[in-house]
């Protein structure tokens, strides 16, 4: 059997970990393996070559991925689709493992259900905002970024007395942004899914901290949030309060660096349970982790509902923060 293996969409900590299990796995039961470089991009473009399992010789510590990843906007025309079909059936490939996010996993249910592609997923995103799945690659390695970077922050604004506005990823989702105000002590969060995403709300919840005698400050601000991103809002504090705040923007250092043990582990053991799986014929469905267990769902759960963080987490923070 030939295998295809792609990296799509925001790269995260840990895609090598899966392409190499991937490779080796398939190397075990005598299958071989195409690495398909820039994700449907270079799908569409050809761009294609046999990977030996030598080549993923110490990848597993490396961060970001070294299929390359891309934005691939034709990919959601059907004609291309039928395109990026004809270039998989011309080399052999008879099954696609797609280490990838929502669009990358809603591009690769469209390919089998339209051409009968095989398709197996593995979840990669910071985001952590699939369904079906507890854990996401690179979301324990974001976190703890985030929590290391907020740790050094939080120093600063105790010797200033001064509030800090620190914005996380994670698009429309307030996942990443809901553990990491826990994980650091945050004094508040936003984010899009909370009750009480609102700008009044913000306000007096920093209030009740100075009542309570805090001097100094952290609200984790999730890109996506109702209220605005975290440059938005600082703005709106000093100009209706004249805070002394600072603002910080974590950016992409959120998806870079080496990857955590778990995502280490993760991700080797979903590369190597996709290729299992496909040996055995099952096809169209994305692996994850539910209560600590391997899962597997199918492919087209990625038009589900995403998962959003559980109720009780935001208001914890508040309670954590007195």
């Amino acid at each position: 059997m030939k295998l295809g293996v792609l990296t799509s969409g925001g790269d995260a900590p840990g895609m090598n970990a899966a392409i190499r299990a991937v490779v080796r796995q398939a190397d075990a039961l005598g299958h071989e393996v195409y690495g398909i470089y820039r994700g449907y991009q270079g799908l569409l473009d050809g761009d294609m070559a046999p990977l030996a399992t030598r080549s993923c010789a110490n990848i597993l510590q490396r961060g970001g991925t070294i299929l390359r990843t891309a934005r691939c906007p034709e990919f959601h025309q059907p004609e291309r689709r039928a395109d990026a079909a004809g270039r998989l059936k011309a080399v052999g490939i008879e099954a696609l493992v797609i280490i990838g996010g929502d669009g990358s996993f809603r591009a690769a249910e469209a390919l089998s259900r339209e051409h009968g592609i095989a398709c197996a997923g593995i979840p990669g995103t910071i985001d952590n905002d699939l369904p079906g799945t507890d854990r996401t690659l690179g979301f324990d390695t974001a976190l703890n970024t985030a929590v290391e970077a907020i740790d050094r922050i939080r120093d600063t604004a105790s010797s200033h007395g001064r509030l800090f506005l620190v914005e996380v990823m994670g698009r429309s989702s307030g996942i990443l942004a809901v553990h990491t105000a826990i994980a650091c002590g945050a004094e508040a969060v936003l984010y899009p899914e909370s009750p009480d995403d609102t700008y009044e709300a913000l306000v007096s919840q920093l209030h009740a901290n100075w009542i309570r005698g805090k001097r100094s400050s952290i609200v984790v601000v999730a890109e996506g949030d109702g209220v605005g991103n975290a440059m938005a809002v600082g703005a709106r504090l000093e100009g209706d309060y004249g805070l002394d705040l600072r603002v910080v923007v974590l950016g992409h250092i959120q998806r870079g660096g080496s990857p955590s043990a778990l995502d280490r582990i993760w991700g080797s053991r979903w590369g190597s349970e996709a290729v299992l799986r496909l040996a055995r014929g099952e096809r169209d469905f994305y692996l994850g982790e539910v209560a600590g267990a391997m899962a597997a769902q199918p492919i087209s759960r990625v038009l589900d509902p995403h998962p959003v963080p559980a109720k009780d987490l935001g208001a914890l923070v508040s309670v954590l923060a007195r």
